[in-house]
């Protein structure tokens, strides 16, 4: 059995730091000559759980890997480099991860040469590493949230070492421009313009796994985003844990509403954007969505709960009056936005009455969509160390009560579209029909209908002639195929 090295572990009173420094780096990755030579002929395949974030990862990984001569296999078997891209804000999702690496045993048995790796957010927790390191003996290959541009230097090690490595930093380096990158559609992209948060929600893990709050240069941002408008992208959502912070930590007078609004001017067909905090929601950002047509009308706002006391408890830094009161000035400023959210049921003691309170928010606002969850403790936060009087079966029975309240407020919400027309830019073929193309509205509304292939990628009109719950059918309008 190979040696395990330990360069770094994750410590939590270094990933609570926040009064720590970075700076901008503009060179290029080098990839050694080993690595190379080793890559010749060789597959990866990368396999991502979770947010958008991690997939823009995944896209630079993937950048890394083929620069050092690694090819994408088709098929995860065919692989001599597999990658795990975890996540680790759910419970849930951690499960499946490590059912993933349980599986890939026989996969290394199979292939004693190939590499196993596991990255992303649920190695930035130490007790995750002792547990894949006592169960998972084939995982060759550690590497944190901090640690993606020093994959080709980890991999290097291993080959040429014949070691295992597990290598995951704390703090965050600086941010990194030009680098390689392989998108994952030539129409739709994801670009970072902040990385980490500064919100410490009392739930919430990521503020340890992705790091003190970074914004990206303003320039860089805007060169990348026109890069990919004159490759003739339809649509780019700009990425940050909470996109409205962005630029508080530049000093230089940037804001989420002054790039938004520069982004919007080079003339991409759709932007977005991802995620909204409430607290750093501005009515000059308001202003700027309801400014622009190519700014898509679809803002996804977290409440988490409708009740001020859980509100104060997760740290969330507004009430519910608040809330609304952002919400009513949206609505006012742009009549025809679509909102979603996010909302955590049973969060530790909380009461039938406080839960109530959330579906009273619910009704009020009328949500296009929503995600919905029922609290799961994550380690190492303050909400984990509350105790819960509130039963799992309480906690199941007031998640149905939830869902059952936001089909009851979206159900008439799809009903209403049906008759109308809308733009869609159109994703794929149906997962569930080779019939059908699948597409998505302005309001982020999932649409099937039937076309020809050849307009995935390109904006068609689409009429509304049936809605369910979670998808809307259409047809083409206009003659379009």
């Amino acid at each position: 059995m190979a040696k395990t090295i330990f360069k770094s572990l994750p410590e939590a009173n270094l990933e609570r730091r926040r009064n720590i420094s970075f700076n901008f780096n503009y060179d290029e990755i080098l990839i050694p000559e080993p690595l190379k030579d080793f890559a010749k002929g060789k597959k990866y395949w990368i396999h991502t759980y979770g947010c958008q974030a991690n997939y823009r990862d995944e896209e630079i990984m993937a950048g890394i890997l083929e620069k050092s001569g690694f090819c994408h296999a088709n098929k995860e078997e065919d692989a001599d480099l597999i990658i795990l891209n975890t996540c680790a804000v759910r419970e849930n999702a951690e499960q499946k991860v490590y059912g993933k690496i349980g599986n890939l045993k026989a996969y290394k048995l199979a292939n004693k040469s190939a590499i196993v790796a596991v990255c992303g957010c649920m190695v930035q927790q130490a007790e995750v590493i002792n547990h894949i390191n006592h169960t998972y003996h084939h995982v060759d290959l550690i590497f944190g949230t901090h640690n993606i541009l020093d994959l080709p230097t980890l991999l290097n090690e291993i080959i040429t070492k014949k070691i295992k490595i597990v290598d995951v930093k704390s703090l965050p380096g600086d941010i990194h421009e030009n680098l390689p990158s392989v998108r994952q559609s030539n129409f739709k992209a994801f670009v970072n313009i902040s990385y980490g948060c500064d919100k410490f929600c009392t739930y919430c893990i990521v503020p340890y796994t992705r790091g003190k709050e970074r914004s990206r240069k303003m320039d860089d941002i805007l060169t990348e985003c026109k890069e990919l408008k004159d490759l003739g992208y339809k649509e780019v959502t700009l990425l940050g844990q909470n996109v409205n912070a962005y630029g508080k930590d530049l000093n230089d007078g940037s804001s989420f509403a002054k790039l938004l609004d520069e982004v919007a001017k080079l003339g991409i067909p759709r932007v977005r954007f991802l995620t909204s905090h409430p607290w750093d929601f501005s009515s000059d950002m308001i202003d700027v969505i309801a400014k622009h047509d190519n700014i898509m009308k679809y803002i996804h706002l977290p409440v988490q709960s409708g009740s001020d006391e859980i509100l104060r408890l997760m740290g969330r830094r507004y009430t519910s009056e608040q809330y609304l009161k952002l919400v009513n000035e949206i609505k006012t400023k742009i009549p025809n936005i679509a909102l979603s959210t996010d909302i955590i049921v049973g969060f530790p003691n909380e009461t039938y009455e406080q839960f109530l309170d959330t579906l009273k928010i619910v009704r009020e606002v009328k949500y296009w969509s929503a995600f919905t969850f029922i609290y799961s403790p994550r380690n190492n936060t303050p909400a984990a160390k509350i105790k819960d009087n509130v039963t799992p079966k309480e906690k199941n029975q007031r998640f149905q009560e939830l869902v059952k309240t936001l089909e009851e407020v979206i159900g008439p919400i799809n009903d209403s579209l049906v008759g109308k027309t809308f733009p869609v830019l159109v994703d794929s073929v149906s997962e569930k029909n080779d019939d059908m193309l699948s597409g998505y509205t302005e309001h982020n509304k999932l649409v099937h209908f039937k076309g020809d292939k050849s307009l995935i990628g390109q904006i068609v009109d689409v009429k509304i002639v049936d809605s369910h719950m979670y998808y809307l059918n259409g047809e083409l309008i206009n003659g379009q195929n």
